[in-house]
């Protein structure tokens, strides 16, 4: 659960109570990874088995098109970061969808798509939610400030500088002439931020606002009445580290206990041990108020048991991906509409399950492994096999 997905949420009620189910994964197509890949085109394809042949639950997919309709209007339009398809790549599936009226959401999928895996295509996926917390918008004795974007944080974007940083940021504020790096979590627990930040309200309890940077976006139910909505907006540059890891190798957390829950439950038990644990992750996230329904990395409408966060340069933002991993809840056609701050590199991914306790409940508890096919329109695998030979690059089958 050391996913940092920015920004997300849903509006989608609780889904009903289940219990994790094992899953026998896919075996991922043999390939070699090509370490240090920034990107699906560097890490290379593998054609996958065809679609007709994978095990696509018709209610997952049914959820998935309409998630995938939400997402097309981006589709063929922007940019894609992967190096995968180019926007009219996306047109004829999209054109289908957005028709309106009944349709067979698996035949949709496999008429239009064929399956690839990335790198090696094994998967690793976490869950998310949007979490509400108790809160409220005056001060009181025991809350904890919820910072918005504070005014001298500096975002650098190093791609102006040279081609070699592309879609690299550094953040941090200038002290004389110099940029140095921006307050860690220590630090502005403990009062840097004073007059430097808008205060947006005040939680009630600092584990359970750690958890919502941690998910990027949440409500707070305000003692005054009332609930204020509130997304991520930015973040002090400081590399985030996953407390859960460090817990388990501490020995900090007993069988069954390296769930969400369990750490929550940890952390108020040891309240001085727990707060110390938290500032050994020194990324800190400022928020903003938020209106309308809550969106992700697409600034579109995300939905519970149908998004996925998905790193941009690996992922075709907006496009399905297919998982088959040893937890049955995780399984089935994805839409990668969202991203994280921990969701780096090719086959890892969040998967996000809306609102509300039972969405807390299977997302605190998800970590599975399997394989990953992302599904691209059918023929653009063909134009990208074409593009890396005529450029030199030995494809994959």
């Amino acid at each position: 659960m050391d996913a940092v997905p920015r920004p997300s949420g849903t509006s989608i009620p609780p889904r009903p109570a289940r219990q994790p189910v094992a899953s026998t994964p896919l075996s991922a197509v043999p390939a070699i990874a090509i370490p240090g890949a920034t990107s699906a085109a560097q890490a290379g394809l593998t054609r996958a088995a065809d679609l007709s042949t994978l095990p696509v639950d018709a209610a997952k997919a049914a959820s998935a098109l309409e998630a995938f309709r939400i997402s097309c209007p981006s589709l063929v339009r922007r940019t894609d970061t992967s190096g995968l398809t180019i926007a009219t790549d996306w047109q004829p599936a999209c054109a289908d969808a957005l028709r309106g009226g009944a349709q067979d959401a698996v035949s949709f999928f496999r008429r239009w798509f064929e399956a690839v895996q990335v790198a090696d295509g094994r998967a690793f996926a976490t869950g998310y939610y949007i979490p509400e917390i108790k809160g409220s918008r005056q001060p009181r004795r025991g809350y904890v400030p919820i910072y918005g974007r504070p005014t001298d944080l500096i975002e650098v974007d190093l791609g102006a500088f040279s081609p070699t940083w592309a879609g690299k940021k550094i953040r941090g504020r200038v002290q004389g002439q110099a940029l140095q790096p921006y307050f860690d979590r220590t630090a502005i627990e403990e009062g840097a931020l004073n007059g430097r930040a808008r205060v947006l309200g005040y939680a009630a309890d600092a584990v359970e606002l750690f958890f919502l940077q941690v998910q990027g976006s949440g409500f707070i139910r305000l003692d005054e009445g009332g609930v204020l909505r509130i997304g991520y907006d930015t973040q002090n540059g400081r590399d985030y580290t996953g407390i859960g890891a460090l817990m388990k190798s501490r020995g900090l957390l007993g069988p069954g206990q390296s769930t969400m829950q369990g750490i929550v439950a940890w952390l108020h038990a040891h309240p001085e041990e727990g707060r110390a644990i938290m500032r050994e992750n020194r990324s800190y996230v400022f928020f903003r108020e938020l209106s309308g329904a809550p969106q992700g990395a697409l600034g579109l409408p995300v939905s519970g048991g149908a998004t996925l966060a998905a790193d941009p340069k690996f992922v075709p933002l907006g496009a399905p991906v297919f998982l088959s991993m040893d937890r049955g809840d995780a399984n089935g056609i994805w839409i990668a509409q969202d991203t994280g701050g921990a969701i780096k590199g090719s086959n890892r991914f969040d998967t996000f399950w809306g609102a509300g306790e039972e969405a807390r409940a299977i997302a605190g508890g998800m970590s599975a492994r399997g394989t990953a096919f992302v599904l691209l329109p059918r023929g653009s695998y063909e134009r990208w096999r074409a593009g890396q030979a005529s450029v030199g690059s030995t494809p994959r089958p």
